[in-house]
């Protein structure tokens, strides 16, 4: 396994997670458990002190050694004349009865060790592994530390409670627990081992962010277990050994509590209570001062920090010890549905009521919408179902890859699929198990050649089969292979075979797959497919984000009508919701976002999107939809910081899982916020590969995603200007053609911003105006081009007209919850209104601040800005901040809509 480098650098990549205030406190301890990070940790702060260290590193021998800690302080100063005097009382004490703990010895040890911490020249002291300092070195050090406070002490060690009193190294000392390595920091300690991102946010959440068991988990060869102890898989060899240590660490009664935590899929600490008794709660506090379990959730449940430790403390059971703690679950349990789970866990595999009432269990869950317990439940029960039943164990385990489906459970769909193909079964019923498998994989499908041919051999002769299947080759072709004419031509052959079959359910699937797919190719007959679709009776059994209502409210949103698209899709919602279906309801849910976002209602937009984000992250779903719909709402309601970490997993996803259609939505939601964060350069890159991937995939419909605009700005600020006009005329010229006028308003800005840049200020001001009047219906995209008419403005030096402007921007943007353009608005108001009308009174930049102004409100990077002027980094630092309290100004976005960008 590599070293604690590789986690080193983690650590270096993203930042240490420490608390602010440690980086001041003369006395630290670090705990956490084996793997953590504690040792790294406590280098980095020796470090940032710029003093030599001096490290001890007790072992676990030690801890058994009087004055163990003492002596090899002693030899690790050996040029003091007290620390050599130290060695020799220990030499010669060692053999004395009562030693250390007579009067005389202890009082010597004392007075000798203040003397050398006192004579040590300025240093740090790092204690790593002080778990094991021995109680008598740990006696000592805790006076000798009280006489000489200056001293710097960092100790790292796994377990200690900060609230359970003094600690050796002196009052007042600040005690951190190792914080876990986020999501991104997990992802960079893997990035050599080139994982898809589903299996690194597996491995973040198997190892809770502890850096030794990520790198464990990721070297395996196995797969990770799909939930904690599921089928009794135990981890790799590696992270079993580490996950042992962390256990280790506890009493053997606190790890039979763990143990019965872990064999439930939800526990509490009502439950945890009625089986340990009054024992329960310091039991359960000694697994938190380990750092096994996080028991401060608000619903009262507790949690694994890393599920892994549940995977191996289940594991460890035999089968009989299991089913008795399953039993002992179901006694405790007060919640029907995870009595019975227990219940049938409990019993023999081969009880076939076992079977039912995993079965009954399953109904009950799916009706509450607990849809993870459901999917489990249902798998278990078709498990269980006797093999000569076979009608039974079909129907069961045809429930159990629906569920698994509707969860976005692939492992278990698998496994139910698996049921299905290898029992004597129908040709329909095989179909429906593959196809259900398909829905379930999304992006994670690999093999997709070999799962389709086997589906269409086992449709062969059955038009109505043979048409399902076609449609998820469609959706498979568009999405994964970028090719939407081959997408096209699928769908069309999926409705003609439907139709033939008499299967209306599956031609309206078809028809609205192909009428999806002729929008995106600028097909004047898109809207004719969509209506004959509308126009078939409505199949409940049509998942909601593929029913032609759904789309019908994403023409709505791409043709400006949010109202219209709202009105449509919430009855959906509640239709996905019913039925379960977790990626029909993070679709919806992104629609809607996108709908209340556009209609500027930034608050139930973020509630929308917040929803999708969450359920996303609970599944197994791909990222990569969830995070384009948080990357634009929480640019436009909330921080534009947290956009752009979603935005970045999104493209980071989608590349790997060859996801085209999201790739290029995610760099879109990138590009724009850099562009409207002040960095044009780098939104230009984001840009442009947007323009190669739109363009690779034909899409013709300007409509649908609407990176035109922002491209042509962003060529604009850069300086490009007939990069930037030959862009608008193409677009416009298409958005003409198919009758697309929704998108010209946007594009008449852009057009206005060019102008402005080549000095027709009153043109650009016209064409604002107009826009402005006619985006009466959409507040933010009005808001957005009133402060463009501000600014032109005050380039035209109009200052009453601009101040207008960016009065009626502020008031849009804050009527309607748009904090970070509400920002930029009251922020350009208060310049204009700082200024009388007679003249400029902007504070005077030098020559070479006006220069760095520019260069950096292009987007250019101080190294790059260093680089131009041939300065050094820290005079453009030194400069920027001149600047920056000269234009009362903050950030670099309100830096790029201040200053005039420079132009390369």
């Amino acid at each position: 396994m590599p070293d604690s480098a590789m986690w080193t650098s983690a650590f270096h990549e993203a930042g240490l997670l420490l608390p602010e205030d440690v980086h001041h406190t003369r006395r630290v301890v670090l705990f956490g458990p084996p793997g953590s990070g504690k040792t790294t940790a406590a280098g980095a702060l020796a470090r940032q002190l710029g003093l030599p260290v001096v490290r001890l590193a007790p072992r676990p021998r030690d801890a058994r050694v009087p004055c163990a800690g003492l002596l090899e302080l002693a030899l690790a100063l050996p040029a003091l004349t007290a620390a050599r005097e130290l060695t020799a009382e220990l030499d010669d004490a060692a053999d004395r009865p009562g030693f250390p703990d007579g009067a005389g010895s202890a009082l010597r040890l004392r007075r000798q060790t203040a003397a050398v911490l006192r004579e040590a020249p300025p240093m740090t002291l790092v204690v790593d592994n002080a778990q094991w300092l021995d109680p008598a070195s740990a006696a000592v050090l805790d006076w000798a530390l009280r006489l000489t406070p200056d001293l710097p002490v960092i100790a790292a060690e796994r377990t200690w409670r900060p609230e359970a009193g003094g600690h050796w190294c002196g009052e007042g000392t600040y005690a951190v627990r190792v914080p876990p390595l986020t999501a991104s920091q997990v992802a960079a300690l893997l990035s050599s081992y080139r994982l898809a991102p589903r299996e690194v946010t597996r491995i973040h959440t198997h190892s809770g962010g502890n850096p030794a068991l990520a790198l464990a988990l990721a070297d395996a060869s196995c797969p990770l277990p799909d939930r904690d102890g599921d089928s009794g898989r135990a981890l790799p060899p590696t992270a079993r050994r580490l996950v042992g240590e962390w256990l280790d660490e506890v009493p053997a009664q606190v790890r039979e509590l763990l143990t019965l935590a872990a064999l439930d899929d939800r526990p509490d600490l009502e439950l945890l209570g009625r089986l340990a008794g009054p024992a329960a709660e310091a039991l359960l506090a000694q697994a938190e001062a380990a750092g096994l379990l996080d028991i401060g959730q608000p619903d009262g449940t507790v949690r694994f920090t890393a599920s892994a430790i549940g995977t191996e403390l289940v594991a460890r059971l035999p089968d009989h010890a299991r089913r008795l703690l399953h039993a002992r679950l179901a006694e405790a349990g007060r919640d029907s549905v995870r009595r019975d789970r227990h219940a049938a866990l409990a019993a023999d595999a081969d009880d076939p009521r076992s079977a039912r009432r995993a079965a009954r269990a399953a109904v009950r869950a799916r009706q509450r919408g607990d849809h993870a317990l459901a999917a489990e439940l249902s798998l278990l029960a078709a498990q269980r179902t006797p093999h000569d039943d076979g009608d039974l164990l079909t129907a069961r385990a045809l429930t159990a890859v629906r569920d698994a489906a509707h969860y976005g459970d692939l492992p278990r769909g698998r496994a139910a699929a698996r049921l299905v193909l290898d029992h004597d079964t129908t040709p329909d019923q095989r179909v429906d198990a593959l196809v259900a498998l398909i829905d379930a994989s999304g992006q994670h499908l690999h093999g997709a050649d070999e799962l389709f041919a086997a589906a269409l051999h086992a449709a062969a002769g059955r038009p109505d089969l043979t048409a399902r299947l076609l449609i998820r080759q469609s959706i498979w072709a568009n999405v994964s292979e970028g090719d939407p004419h081959r997408a096209c031509d699928l769908a069309g052959r999926a409705t003609a075979l439907a139709e033939t079959a008499g299967d209306t359910t599956t031609t309206a699937m078809a028809l609205t797959m192909r009428a999806r797919l002729q929008r995106v190719l600028g097909h004047p007959d898109a809207e004719i497919t969509l209506d004959r679709a509308l126009s078939l009776p409505p199949a409940a059994s049509i998942p909601a984000n593929g029913t032609p209502q759904h789309l019908a409210a994403r023409h709505a949103l791409f043709d400006d009508h949010p109202d219209e698209a709202r009105t449509t899709l919430l009855p959906l919602l509640v239709e996905a919701e019913r039925t379960g279906d977790t990626e029909a309801t993070v679709d919806v849910l992104r629609s809607l976002a996108e709908a209340e976002l556009r209609a500027g209602r930034c608050a139930r937009a973020l509630h929308h999107a917040h929803r999708a984000q969450a359920l996303t992250d609970a599944t197994a779903l791909s990222p990569a939809p969830a995070c384009y719909t948080s990357a634009l709402v929480e640019g436009t309601a909330r921080r534009t910081d947290l956009a752009l970490v979603h935005a970045r997993r999104g493209v980071d996803t989608a590349r790997q899982e060859d996801n085209k259609v999201f790739l290029s939505r995610n760099l879109f939601a990138l590009g724009h916020l850099l562009l409207a964060t002040g960095r044009p350069k780098e939104a230009l890159e984001a840009l442009e590969e947007v323009r190669t991937l739109e363009g690779l995939q034909q899409v013709h419909d300007p409509s649908i995603l609407r990176w035109h605009p922002e491209l042509a700005e962003t060529l604009v600020a850069l300086g490009h200007l007939d990069q930037a006009r030959s862009l608008l005329d193409d677009t416009r010229r298409t958005a003409t053609d198919l009758g697309r006028h929704t998108v010209l308003p946007a594009l008449e800005r852009t057009q206005a911003l060019l102008d402005a840049a080549r000095g027709d200020y009153d043109t650009a001001a016209r064409r604002l105006t107009e826009a402005a009047d006619r985006l009466r219906h959409l507040p933010l995209e009005r808001g957005r081009t009133l402060l463009a008419l501000s600014h032109t403005e005050r380039r035209g030096r109009r200052r009453a007209s601009a101040r207008a402007a960016a009065q009626g921007a502020a008031d849009l943007f804050t009527a309607h919850q748009a904090h970070p353009w509400a920002e930029t608005a009251l922020h350009t108001l208060s310049r204009l209104e700082a200024a009388p009308t007679g003249g400029d009174t902007r504070p005077h930049l030098t020559s070479a601040e006006q220069r760095c102004a520019e260069l950096a409100a292009a987007g250019a990077s101080n190294r790059d800005i260093a680089t131009t002027l041939t300065v050094s980094v820290k005079t453009v630092e030194a400069t920027l901040t001149r600047v920056y309290r000269k234009l009362g100004l903050h950030s670099r976005f309100q830096l790029a809509h201040t200053v005039t960008p420079a132009r390369e």
